[in-house]
């Protein structure tokens, strides 16, 4: 532990936040892959559970098992998920978490500050999204997008209940954890209804569709608000007026706004500069919902897992998630700040607010700003190779401007034949990995940018002349670029 809270012997390691970007490999070789395969205990083996001194172990996992984990926080070119890496600093401060293994189910100031800093870390985020004049009183962290979903739905069901004779969920193109929050909650997935504007940009909430779906009698509304479509990233409503008519619609009915922003709401974070006005234009008026929820281990760079979840109304999450009857976890009576067991699913909760403190108070938001700006600079520099490209198609079709790009690249290659083995071949060269998608029926490729190691010239380089070499037939070599 002496060791760990050293700060100078790690002062080298955090420099490493501003160092050029590393050309370590993004996916692990076939051959370590095999070799950790061959390395997992057999329970066919007179030593299966007998137990092994610790060192032993620890030289199996970094001899046998290291390798062969994929290098998301080796690499900035781990472009198959919105996976961030890991920040220097929020590792650090993550190892601290394990070291102290804090309880922070219960608010109890007198006996740790870790609620405390949760609460403050939280507030911190608030204000660097911009989000300041939507309240967020209830708030809280949890394990991603998936336990934020269900916490959205489980509070918009909490508030439409009364009076309805059934629910449903209105979305377009919303991510698949929605369709699993509304299973969980009770709604069903079959309460769940895409509303999509249009063929061509089927990612846009068609607003018209859903008043008139409102308007059945004795029928509850959840509006679940995508910002960030999964492939494309783009917006399902594109701006503050479309977001006052949804929130006039909802106060109307009676129906509860959630904003799945996992990845798309962090574009409020980005500088207010021309090249940014359009995406800036996208996610105003967000503040208007009712419940947002965000990924902490996509585009802040803290590790997995850390989501947050953010509602305008604490009463109602307390009405949802109040832990009963167990009077030796009450929290002080004069505590300021809701005990975390009744403020989500979570009764036993990892301090993983702590990596997202030592993030914020670090980075500020010119920080913040810098890495996402990276983030942008790089995916639309690969956009605007692949739409100048002889062998590729940048997606969707008919919007790819460069000003609607934020972290996400859609495409697909030209060719019939090549685009069916398009993904395996980019991810053969083990320096670049992406992740297969389907759109518009046709196979297609995804990449999205979530790593605080971009150097936008360099991986760009690196990019442009994998896809170069997929498409000719050649064999890739990082050296060349």
């Amino acid at each position: 532990m002496d060791r760990l809270l050293d700060i100078p012997s790690h002062e080298a390691r955090f420099a490493q936040r501003h160092a050029a970007s590393s050309s370590a490999p993004t996916l692990p070789s076939a051959a370590a892959l095999r070799t950790a395969a061959s390395s997992l205990p057999s329970p066919s083996s007179p030593a299966y559970l007998t137990g092994a001194p610790a060192s032993a172990v620890a030289a199996h996992i970094a001899r046998d098992i290291v390798p062969a984990l994929t290098g998301q926080n080796a690499s900035a070119r781990y472009f198959g998920f919105v996976t961030g890496g890991v920040l220097p600093l929020a590792e650090w401060a993550d190892n601290v978490v394990s070291a102290l293994d804090q309880n922070v189910q219960v608010h109890l100031p007198t006996q740790t500050a870790a609620t405390g800093v949760e609460d403050a870390a939280l507030e911190m985020l608030v204000h660097a999204l911009r989000l300041e004049r939507g309240g967020w009183r209830g708030r809280t962290c949890t394990t991603g997008a998936t336990a934020s979903n269900i916490l959205g739905l489980a509070c918009g069901r909490e508030h439409v209940l009364a009076g309805a004779s059934g629910e449903v969920g209105l979305t377009s193109m919303g991510h698949s954890s929605l369709s699993k929050a509304a299973s969980v909650v009770g709604l069903g997935r079959r309460a769940v209804r895409e509303l999509r504007l249009s063929d061509a940009e089927p990612w846009r909430f068609d607003l018209d569709a859903a008043e008139a779906a409102m308007q059945r009698p004795g029928v509850a509304t959840i509006l679940a608000v995508s910002a960030g479509e999964v492939n494309t990233g783009r917006y399902a409503l594109q701006g503050v007026d479309e977001w006052r008519r949804l929130r006039a619609l909802a106060d109307r009915y009676g129906a509860w706004v959630h904003v799945d922003g996992a990845f798309g709401v962090f574009a409020r974070a980005l500088e207010q500069t021309e090249e940014y006005k359009l995406l800036h234009e996208r996610v105003e008026g967000i503040e208007l919902a009712d419940s947002i929820t965000i990924d902490g281990h996509k585009l802040l760079n803290v590790p997995y897992d850390c989501g947050m979840f953010f509602c305008k109304s604490p009463a109602i999450m307390q009405a949802v998630f109040t832990n009963p009857n167990a009077s030796y976890l009450a929290s002080s009576t004069s505590a300021t700040i809701p005990s975390p067991l009744n403020m989500g699913l979570e009764n036993s909760r990892r301090f993983r607010a702590l990596p997202v403190y030592a993030v914020l108070l670090s980075e500020g938001r010119p920080g913040l700003a810098g890495m996402l700006g990276a983030m942008a600079q790089l995916s639309r520099t690969i956009a605007a190779f692949l739409r100048d490209s002889l062998h590729y198609e940048l997606l969707p079709e008919s919007s790819n401007a460069a000003e609607e790009i934020f972290v996400s690249v859609l495409f697909r290659a030209k060719d019939a034949a090549l685009n069916e083995t398009l993904v395996a071949r980019i991810n053969e060269t083990r320096q670049m990995y992406v992740s297969g998608t389907m759109w518009r029926g046709k196979t297609a490729v995804r990449i999205a940018v979530s790593n605080w190691r971009v150097n936008v010239e360099r991986d760009a380089a690196v990019v442009r002349e994998i896809l170069t070499c997929v498409a000719e037939g050649r064999v890739f070599d990082l050296g060349n670029c």
